[in-house]
């Protein structure tokens, strides 16, 4: 064969593939969907793909089962979320309502985050660690599994039904229908005990809300991860639209290098033998046929992209054969692409030139930049990495340092006093006190002011003093009923402190409270 008339450069074949979300093609708002058959990738990205999905499904599915000792009196689950007690674990942390506000600095964190990965590079998140695409990477792997790749996925679905269509159907949506039952119960697992949940389940005596749950979850995963796949991040998802405000010149974002793979050629030897310039792009459409996305990567940034970089390892793996550097499309920063597209082309007074931007043994000219990792830190960075930083140390050195007794005191609202027979006032009060870790203490409560005041607890008896030493139960409020009285001194001072402390001194909390008398603004 003559190499110079080759249709494809050393064998490479074009893929018949056109984008289903075509930039230059956009579909009707109604339009029906148009199903997309990504061909399996292979290459460094899609392998940090399976890692990445291996991880994430694997802390998903097998957290609740995690055990961690907090002692007799408190759950052994590593993270779980009470609902009964109001009350969150996480391992050695345990959380309680009224500090939600370690949820609220979680969010903040998750926020930073978030905009820190997107606008270092891109949209890494959706590419890689997003739900909805670990889940369709999961619904993939079955699909392919049971109906071959990319061209017998195609014609099966264009072929009429028969006994080996229908039964690959069967089992491929069965298998995704498992995989919805099993997100739907691993999630309720994380409100109570998992084995002993799972047990209720199985025999039919779990309660009602368990079953609404995991049915719904099983519904949303099967529909979301296998039947609308792309549309999700099309037109579910927000962030496609909320990440142009992250986005800068030096973002890392998936990018086709047309400044090296301008003018296409699928006949390239042909036409340099006829002393035509091409790029090193030879439009075989790998890049389209594996992207999930259903999108053409030369046609420049598209909301649809998630950045998943398949569009890369395939495009490799064509530059490998045809024995070129790889990065025809590659993660770049438009401030790099920008300057190597101005050497193309003379600053914009041409087209892209290959000769430009190529020596003559094929090797980049000086003036083309390439990709340096230190690009990475600059001031929108570094501003999202101590902001993240920040909000994260604040947590765990208030976590470090947080009392782990509480205080509360609720006034009797009617009577506001009593008037005793010899002349003393009495005041009513609710007292929580509130002992936030799993073993049970002896707590001291005490009067602090109010001179010439004792109080009494009926539960204790009808002795009257200054303080009292309370038995608290284990990550558990004890509520007690407290009367304080006081002879009548001409003091003018109606307030004082409730004091609690356990007896080794360890955690101690106060409560500023007001004694009412005669005369006094209600």
């Amino acid at each position: 064969m003559n190499l110079s008339s080759a249709p494809y450069p050393n064998d490479i074949k074009r893929v018949g593939v056109e984008p289903v979300n075509a930039r230059r093609n956009r579909q009707p708002r109604y339009a029906p969907r148009k199903k997309i058959f990504p061909k399996r990738a292979e290459g460094r990205f899609r392998r940090f793909k399976w890692i990445v999905m291996l991880i994430t499904l694997g802390i998903y599915y097998l957290a609740p089962w995690v055990r961690w000792d907090r002692g007799p009196y408190a759950p052994d689950q590593a993270i779980l979320i009470d609902l009964c007690s109001r009350r969150f674990f996480f391992f050695f942390i345990e959380i309680w309502p009224q500090e939600f506000y370690y949820v609220a600095g979680l969010l903040v964190m998750a926020g930073f985050g978030l905009f820190l990965v997107t606008s270092a590079v891109g949209r890494a998140w959706c590419g890689y660690a997003c739900p909805q695409t670990v889940w369709v990477d999961l619904f993939l792997v079955v699909e392919r599994a049971i109906e071959g790749d990319r061209n017998a996925r195609m014609k099966l679905d264009a072929g009429p039904m028969s006994f080996a269509k229908l039964r690959k159907r069967v089992v491929k949506h069965s298998i995704w229908l498992l995989i919805g039952v099993v997100t739907g119960g691993a999630w309720i697992f994380y409100f109570a005990d998992a084995p002993s949940l799972f047990v209720s389940l199985l025999t039919g005596r779990a309660p009602a809300a368990a079953y609404t749950t995991v049915a719904i979850l099983t519904a949303t995963t099967y529909v979301l991860g296998g039947l609308m796949r792309e549309q999700v991040c099309t037109y579910m998802c927000p962030w496609p639209r909320i990440q142009g405000a992250m986005l800068d010149e030096n973002s890392l974002v998936v990018t086709y290098n047309d400044w090296r793979g301008e003018q296409r050629s699928r006949h390239a030897k042909k036409a340099l033998v006829n002393g035509l310039s091409v790029g090193d792009c030879v439009d075989c459409n790998a890049c389209v046929a594996v992207c999930p996305m259903g999108i053409d990567i030369r046609d420049g940034q598209q909301m649809e992209c998630i950045t998943c970089a398949l569009c890369i390892d395939a495009c490799d793996g064509v530059m490998d054969k045809l024995g070129k550097p790889r990065g025809l499309i590659a993660y770049a920063t438009l401030s790099e692409y920008s300057s190597n597209m101005s050497v193309a082309t003379d600053e914009g007074r041409t087209a892209v030139q290959p000769s430009r931007v190529r020596n003559e043994d094929g090797t980049f000219v000086p003036a083309i930049r390439h990709f340096d990792w230190r690009i990475i830190y600059r001031p929108r960075t570094v501003f999202y990495a101590v902001a993240w930083a920040s909000v994260g140390v604040a947590m765990l050195v208030h976590l470090t340092f947080r009392e782990r007794l509480e205080l509360n005191v609720v006034h009797d609202r009617n009577p506001q006093y009593v008037l005793e027979s010899d002349g003393s006032l009495r005041n009513g009060y609710t007292v929580r006190v509130l002992n936030m870790v799993p073993t049970p203490r002896d707590v001291n409560i005490s009067l602090v002011g109010l001179e010439g005041a004792t109080m009494r607890i009926p539960e204790f008896g009808k002795e009257d003093a200054r303080s009292f030493t309370v038995h608290a139960e284990p990550d558990a409020a004890t509520t007690l009923k407290v009367f304080v009285t006081r002879k009548p001194t001409g003091a003018a001072i109606n307030e004082f402190l409730f004091v609690i402390e356990d007896t080794d001194h360890a955690d101690r909390a106060t409560y500023r409270a007001a004694f009412n008398a005669p005369g006094d603004i209600k």
